[in-house]
Protein backbone atom coordinates (compact mmCIF):
# COMPACT_ATOMS: atom_id res chain seq x y z
CA UNK A 1 0.00 0.00 0.00
CA UNK A 2 1.38 3.60 -0.61
CA UNK A 3 0.74 6.36 1.24
CA UNK A 4 -0.15 10.12 -0.56
CA UNK A 5 0.16 13.02 1.19
CA UNK A 6 -0.07 16.68 -1.01
CA UNK A 7 1.12 19.74 -0.08
CA UNK A 8 0.99 23.01 -1.72
CA UNK A 9 -2.25 23.95 -1.71
CA UNK A 10 -3.91 27.81 -1.41
CA UNK A 11 -5.54 30.97 -2.96
CA UNK A 12 -4.69 32.15 -5.99
CA UNK A 13 -5.52 34.93 -8.33
CA UNK A 14 -6.75 34.12 -11.98
CA UNK A 15 -3.84 34.02 -13.94
CA UNK A 16 -1.60 32.64 -11.43
CA UNK A 17 0.41 29.74 -10.30
CA UNK A 18 0.40 27.00 -7.99
CA UNK A 19 2.90 24.46 -7.43
CA UNK A 20 1.32 21.15 -5.60
CA UNK A 21 3.67 17.93 -3.90
CA UNK A 22 2.74 14.62 -2.84
CA UNK A 23 5.01 12.47 -0.58
CA UNK A 24 4.78 9.12 -0.92
CA UNK A 25 5.86 6.58 0.84
CA UNK A 26 5.02 3.09 2.06
CA UNK A 27 6.99 0.98 -0.64
CA UNK A 28 8.99 1.66 -3.95
CA UNK A 29 7.47 3.32 -6.78
CA UNK A 30 9.22 1.38 -9.58
CA UNK A 31 6.41 0.32 -11.61
CA UNK A 32 3.59 2.95 -10.24
CA UNK A 33 2.31 5.19 -12.18
CA UNK A 34 1.41 8.41 -10.40
CA UNK A 35 -1.10 11.39 -11.32
CA UNK A 36 -3.60 13.79 -9.83
CA UNK A 37 -7.13 14.29 -9.91
CA UNK A 38 -9.55 16.82 -8.71
CA UNK A 39 -12.83 17.21 -7.49
CA UNK A 40 -14.72 20.58 -7.27
CA UNK A 41 -18.25 21.06 -5.10
CA UNK A 42 -20.90 19.63 -6.85
CA UNK A 43 -19.43 17.59 -9.47
CA UNK A 44 -17.25 14.38 -10.24
CA UNK A 45 -13.88 13.74 -9.43
CA UNK A 46 -11.73 14.78 -12.55
CA UNK A 47 -8.60 13.42 -13.97
CA UNK A 48 -5.77 16.05 -14.35
CA UNK A 49 -2.80 14.41 -15.29
CA UNK A 50 -0.67 11.15 -14.84
CA UNK A 51 3.32 10.06 -15.49
CA UNK A 52 4.57 6.95 -15.39
CA UNK A 53 7.82 5.75 -13.63
CA UNK A 54 10.18 6.33 -16.45
CA UNK A 55 8.62 9.52 -17.42
CA UNK A 56 7.87 7.99 -20.90
CA UNK A 57 4.08 8.27 -20.28
CA UNK A 58 2.38 11.70 -19.84
CA UNK A 59 -1.10 12.35 -20.18
CA UNK A 60 -3.14 15.36 -19.54
CA UNK A 61 -6.76 15.68 -19.16
CA UNK A 62 -8.12 18.06 -21.46
CA UNK A 63 -9.34 21.18 -19.55
CA UNK A 64 -5.48 21.63 -18.31
CA UNK A 65 -3.58 20.92 -21.26
CA UNK A 66 -0.72 23.85 -21.73
CA UNK A 67 -1.04 24.95 -18.69
CA UNK A 68 -0.04 22.08 -16.12
CA UNK A 69 2.88 20.15 -16.09
CA UNK A 70 3.28 16.57 -14.30
CA UNK A 71 6.16 15.73 -12.90
CA UNK A 72 8.30 13.42 -10.17
CA UNK A 73 11.45 12.73 -8.66
CA UNK A 74 11.58 9.08 -7.89
CA UNK A 75 15.18 9.32 -5.47
CA UNK A 76 12.77 11.64 -3.15
CA UNK A 77 9.37 9.73 -3.64
CA UNK A 78 7.76 12.56 -5.25
CA UNK A 79 5.40 13.86 -7.55
CA UNK A 80 4.65 17.11 -8.52
CA UNK A 81 1.83 19.28 -10.60
CA UNK A 82 2.59 22.80 -11.79
CA UNK A 83 -0.42 24.83 -12.48
CA UNK A 84 -0.01 28.17 -14.57
CA UNK A 85 -2.87 30.60 -15.92
CA UNK A 86 -5.08 29.27 -13.19
CA UNK A 87 -8.87 29.95 -14.04
CA UNK A 88 -11.51 30.16 -11.30
CA UNK A 89 -12.59 27.02 -12.54
CA UNK A 90 -9.61 25.10 -11.35
CA UNK A 91 -11.01 25.45 -8.34
CA UNK A 92 -11.31 22.11 -6.34
CA UNK A 93 -9.53 19.91 -4.26
CA UNK A 94 -6.56 18.08 -5.50
CA UNK A 95 -5.85 14.31 -4.68
CA UNK A 96 -2.39 12.53 -5.84
CA UNK A 97 -2.84 9.18 -6.95
CA UNK A 98 -0.85 6.17 -7.48
CA UNK A 99 -1.50 2.91 -9.44
CA UNK A 100 0.62 -0.01 -10.48
CA UNK A 101 1.58 0.02 -14.06
CA UNK A 102 -0.05 -2.67 -15.17
CA UNK A 103 -3.75 -1.85 -13.12
CA UNK A 104 -6.82 0.21 -14.84
CA UNK A 105 -8.11 2.64 -12.17
CA UNK A 106 -5.71 4.61 -9.47
CA UNK A 107 -5.96 2.50 -6.48
CA UNK A 108 -4.24 4.50 -3.88
CA UNK A 109 -5.31 8.47 -3.12
CA UNK A 110 -4.09 11.12 -0.88
CA UNK A 111 -6.26 13.19 1.47
CA UNK A 112 -6.40 16.40 -0.95
CA UNK A 113 -5.21 19.57 -0.99
CA UNK A 114 -7.85 22.77 -1.24
CA UNK A 115 -7.05 24.81 -4.69
CA UNK A 116 -9.08 27.98 -5.01
CA UNK A 117 -8.54 30.51 -7.56
CA UNK A 118 -9.79 33.85 -6.93
CA UNK A 119 -11.32 35.96 -10.11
Amino acid sequence: QVQLVESGGGLVQSGGSLRLSCAASGRTLRNYVMGWSRQAPGKEREFVAAISWSGGYISYGDSVKGRFVISRDNAENMVYLQMDSLKPEDTAVYYCAARRDYEPKFGSWGQGTQVTVSS
